[in-house]
């Protein structure tokens, strides 16, 4: 888990109440419950140990220590009190649940029901003020609703999409086998006959979509273990080492990267992977000078003779 600045901060902030109250726990099984590396638990101890109330007064700061494979945290006061919900903020969230509830293509909704059991249960009675409001999901026009109604079909569906790896837009035709949405984007999992396999379409990148009628064919495609993101790592997958300034920090919020160091002059030193050595010089290119690739070489090599024939076409017009 490599998360950018808005999922560490969150997990620092539930980290310090569940370390407090667990004095001693050990490196390990504190770095298996936040799902990340005791490696990455070590930075986050690091930068806690920099944290604590206005003054930065040594006794203003949280106290860290865990150099002999335990977690002590000492000197957190408030901060170690678990974050609880006000009545108005539970009541809130159980009304958005509720209408989640309905939104179509959620691929886990025992995940969602337990979440609104165990709110009920510390809401106790209060929570039947959350039946009173129901909320509407209108509709809008659009490749979702298309998809939904070839699926309802079972029809075969003609996409326009746009590939921002090749920059191109492409043309092919699908059988839809599911919806998924995942970290707020949806999804059209479905077989796709211009690659002859099962692929997955981002749906805001689909600029035209046609339902056509043509019965799609059956297929058994196996359900996607969503647990830990959409995309999985493959041996084939290119590795690539960036060095980025603070203007290109946003990569880490917006791209899934495997390592993150914050270095002392500022900038990040980010490695990330990608199935295409295309999308990786492009982005690379978008940066400008904003970022440097460090490793491969090869990768490297090409990006720059990508820029220098850039700049020799420019020099010429």
């Amino acid at each position: 888990m490599s998360p950018g600045a808005t999922d560490r901060l969150s997990r620092l902030l539930a980290m310090v109440p569940y370390l407090a109250q667990r004095q001693g726990i050990p490196l390990a099984a504190a770095a298996t419950e936040f799902g990340i590396s005791e490696k990455q638990l070590v930075k986050d101890l690091e930068l806690l140990f920099v944290c604590g109330t206005p003054g930065h007064m040594p006794d203003d700061l949280i106290e860290a220590e865990w150099d002999d494979g335990h977690v002590y945290l000492n000197n957190v006061g408030a901060i170690a009190r678990p974050l609880r919900l006000g009545v108005d903020e539970a009541l809130a969230l159980l009304v958005g649940l509720r209408a989640l509830a309905d939104v179509p293509g959620l691929h886990d909704r025992d995940a969602l029901e337990r979440a609104r059991a165990k709110l009920e249960a510390a809401a106790g009675e209060r929570a039947a003020v959350s039946e009173q409001v129901a909320v509407q999901v209108t509709q809008r026009p659009g490749p979702l609703a298309d998809i939904r109604e070839s699926l309802a079909r079972n029809r075969r569906v003609h996409l326009t999409y746009f590939v921002p790896a090749r920059d191109e837009t492409t043309e092919r035709d699908v059988d839809p086998v599911r919806l998924l949405m995942v970290d707020g984007l949806w999804y059209l999992e479905g077989w796709c006959y211009r690659a002859e396999e099962v692929r997955l379409f981002r749906v805001d990148r689909i600029e035209g979509l046609t339902v056509l009628d043509v019965a799609a064919e059956p297929r058994r495609v196996p359900v996607r273990d969503l647990r830990e993101g959409l995309f999985r790592p493959s041996p084939e997958d290119t590795v690539v080492t960036l060095e980025l300034d603070p203007g290109a920090r946003w990569v880490v919020d917006y791209y899934p990267v495997e390592d993150v160091q914050e270095l002392a002059s500022g900038q990040l030193l980010v490695r990330l992977r990608a199935a295409d050595d295309r999308w990786l010089r492009t982005l690379v290119l978008r940066l400008g000078g904003e970022a440097r690739v460090l490793d491969p070489p090869a990768l490297a090599d090409a990006v720059r003779e990508r820029a220098e024939a850039a700049l020799e076409a420019y020099v010429r017009a």
